[in-house]
């Protein structure tokens, strides 16, 4: 993977942020749907769980590591949090993640960590860093 090229998504993406207005950050669609505001802070979320998976998977094998992500978004009661504290959280966290994998060894990338809830799937870290990238175009899309 270009780091670079995560880092340009995450630049682009601030500059983006700032034309967002305050109401579109908290528009909810339905109660049971999230808002801008927390897409970003489930994004966070997703950074945290993955930059545990790209350190420990360099060290310990198949390790399990997962999350609920509705729980904690609920949990952290993104949709009352300053939308400014958690751009500034989501910028730092992914800034974390460039530097993590610059520096994660090429024989490292093959090996494996579980991400399931239930049944074990296992995916090499090269895989999940991919994933992990695809995953915030995903959520990116509905920011």
């Amino acid at each position: 993977m270009n780091y670079q090229i995560l880092k340009n998504i995450i630049d682009a993406e601030l500059q983006r942020f700032q034309t967002i207005s305050e109401d579109e950050w908290n528009y909810k669609n339905a109660p049971e749907k999230w808002s801008k505001k927390e897409i970003i802070g489930h994004l966070c979320d997703s950074a945290l769980t993955n930059i545990r998976r790209f350190v420990v998977t360099q060290y310990k094998e198949n390790e399990n590591i997962v999350y609920d992500q509705n729980f904690w978004v609920k949990a952290q009661n993104y949709q009352n949090v300053p939308v400014s504290d958690l751009i500034d959280l989501w910028k730092s966290l992914n800034y974390q993640i460039v530097h993590i994998v610059e520096n994660i060894p090429d024989e490292a990338l093959q090996r494996t960590c579980d991400t399931s809830k239930t049944e074990p799937q296992v995916y090499t870290l090269e895989f999940i860093i991919n994933d992990y990238v695809d995953h915030l175009h995903h959520h990116l899309k509905a920011i």
